[in-house]
């Protein structure tokens, strides 16, 4: 069956289908030995010898992990700067991953791991709406009512900010923990949103994406998606398409697959869900 040749590279877990379009444009993409730079571009999987910079595409078994992204890392397969990266936590995996998304150097928390390049854009859509739920220490002593512009929209130099879910957790002397869900994704969001409210962000982490949550997941730990936790996300994002054969964690959550301190362990049965992890510092 013929499909976009950008699809065809991102199901094969290559890249997003956004960066797929940025490598047939730079003429890394070949089909039959001829050099392909048109997006318009159809191809049969099955039939044509399709390359990306001269490396045949391979079927790979579809992967979908959550990371618990610790700080003082970048969400990137590689950095210029050799600082550390989300690839070096789930390398032990043998799929060639890439971030759902980014999560700043200084934030910890949740953050999916793919090579279902579908799955990858749909759930970054700006239309898909995904829940992204954060927890957040600010300087200053909040109110309830503090929270009113939080929750009505706030003025950023890229316009203003859709309503917010946020409430007051806790105050831990003239500091205020709180809990703030999101349905965008703007770079460094929730950080301009405490400073153009007079609430600066002193930490953040992000604690679930699309009903999924770090619970039970130490910082550099990562796990598979369960099947319910695949079946949630389908209904609610209609991605993936297939959850058969993809590697899986156990539906009752366990934490089954886990990389700390560049070792990955692996545990021979499943334990219960842990309880979930404090909001502090």
């Amino acid at each position: 069956m013929e499909e976009r040749l950008q699809k065809i590279i991102a199901r094969a877990g290559v890249a997003s289908r956004r960066a797929s379009e940025e490598l047939i444009l730079a003429g890394r993409v070949r089909v039959n030995g001829r050099v392909v730079t048109e997006l318009g571009l159809k191809a049969d999987r099955q039939k044509d010898r399709i390359e990306v910079d001269g490396k045949r595409l391979v079927s790979e078994v579809p992967v979908y992990l959550a990371l618990h992204k610790p700080r003082n890392v970048v969400s990137t397969l590689r950095d210029p700067e050799g600082r550390p990266t989300v690839a070096d936590y789930v390398r032990g995996t043998g799929a060639r991953l890439y971030p759902v998304g980014r999560l700043d150097f200084a934030t910890s928390g949740i953050l999916l791991m793919t090579n279902d390049g579908d799955f990858a854009n749909a759930l970054l859509h700006p239309r898909g709406g995904v829940p992204k739920t954060y927890v957040l220490k600010v300087q200053g002593v909040m109110s309830d009512d503090d929270l009113t512009p939080w929750r009505e929209g706030i003025r950023l130099e890229d316009g203003v900010t859709l309503p917010a879910e946020a409430r007051v957790l806790r105050h831990e002397g003239d500091k205020t923990w709180l809990e703030v869900t999101l349905r965008e994704g703007r770079n460094q969001q929730i950080r301009r949103m405490g400073e153009a409210s007079g609430w600066p962000v002193m930490r953040l982490a992000r604690t679930t994406f699309a009903g999924v949550t770090s619970e039970g997941l130490r910082p550099g730990e990562w796990r598979a998606l369960t099947v319910d936790e695949l079946l949630h996300i389908r209904e609610a994002f209609g991605v993936p398409k297939r959850i058969r054969g993809a590697m899986m964690g156990a539906s009752s959550g366990p934490v089954d697959h886990r990389r700390a301190a560049g070792t990955v362990r692996s545990s021979a049965k499943a334990s219960p869900r842990p309880a979930p992890e404090s909001a502090g510092p």
